[in-house]
């Protein structure tokens, strides 16, 4: 589907919606029963998610605010240069820094971590794991303790991250054009990709119980299984960022396609 915009994260919403942040219009969307409705949020709206709360929230990173959306209804919550977000298992909202290097839960407590915090995820025992993609390496913050797994692959820059459906958590290295998989225990296996100029962005686990990830610089989207068996699409369009477990690609050239 063709979008008057550049979507960047998207997500599904309640009542079927599917929506989209727009980080260089300042807009988030909203797709119900193929017709797109856009709102005005100024700053650089990027990863969108679901709350326990019926709403829609996302990071505006140079607005340094968090959204929160309902309907039509847009409030504000503020946030120095978020840009991942996630839910905790306990219902609160934590997200990244990019600037502070620090990772904060809204309203709560807060974590100097160092290299570039980017992208936000929760995985079992109630933990958060959290890409450094300057740090090259992998945070996790459980029991107020923050560990770092630095990755075994130099200038990895890793950028997405999802709970796996293996127990482990996965992510993608833009700079090495490799997935990632961290063990509980910190251990981490690389996959490097056919193309290791590919520039993988996101990453989600499907309904098929296998990973699918967007390459932002070849415009494809991959698919790897847990055991590393990796395969690739092609996508009708160009800079391909976030996607969702039913496979819904947000493509920056104005795209919004389902595989």
């Amino acid at each position: 589907m063709r979008v008057d915009g550049s979507p960047y994260g998207v997500a599904h919403g309640p009542g079927g919606a599917l929506w989209f942040t727009m980080a260089k219009e300042g807009r988030v969307g909203r797709l119900t029963d193929g017709v797109i409705d856009t709102f005005e949020v100024g700053g650089q709206p990027t990863v969108i998610v679901a709350g326990p709360d019926g709403a829609m929230w996302f990071a505006d990173f140079t607005g340094d605010r968090i959204g929160r959306i309902v309907h039509d209804e847009v409030s504000f919550f503020e946030a120095g240069s978020p840009y991942g977000i996630c839910f905790a298992p306990d219902g609160g909202l934590w997200f990244t820094q990019v600037q502070a290097d620090r990772v904060s839960r809204l309203g709560g407590e807060s974590y100097e971590v160092e290299g570039m915090p980017s992208a936000i995820a929760a995985g079992s025992g109630g933990a958060l794991w959290v890409t450094l993609n300057q740090g090259n390496a992998i945070a996790r913050i459980a029991s107020g303790q923050v560990t770092r797994f630095p990755l075994p692959t130099e200038g990895g820059m890793p950028v997405g991250i999802t709970a796996g459906p293996d127990g482990a958590m996965w992510f993608v290295e833009i700079g090495a054009g490799q997935i990632g998989r961290i063990a509980a225990d910190g251990t981490i296996t690389e996959f490097p990709l056919p193309d290791r100029g590919a520039r993988p962005h996101a990453i989600v686990t499907g309904r098929d119980g296998a990973l699918w990830f967007t390459e932002w610089g070849v415009h494809r989207l991959g698919r790897i299984t847990p055991d590393g068996e990796i395969t690739e699409y092609d996508l009708p369009g160009t800079e391909p960022h976030g996607l969702t477990d039913d496979l819904w690609v947000a493509l920056e050239s104005g795209v919004l396609h389902r595989v």
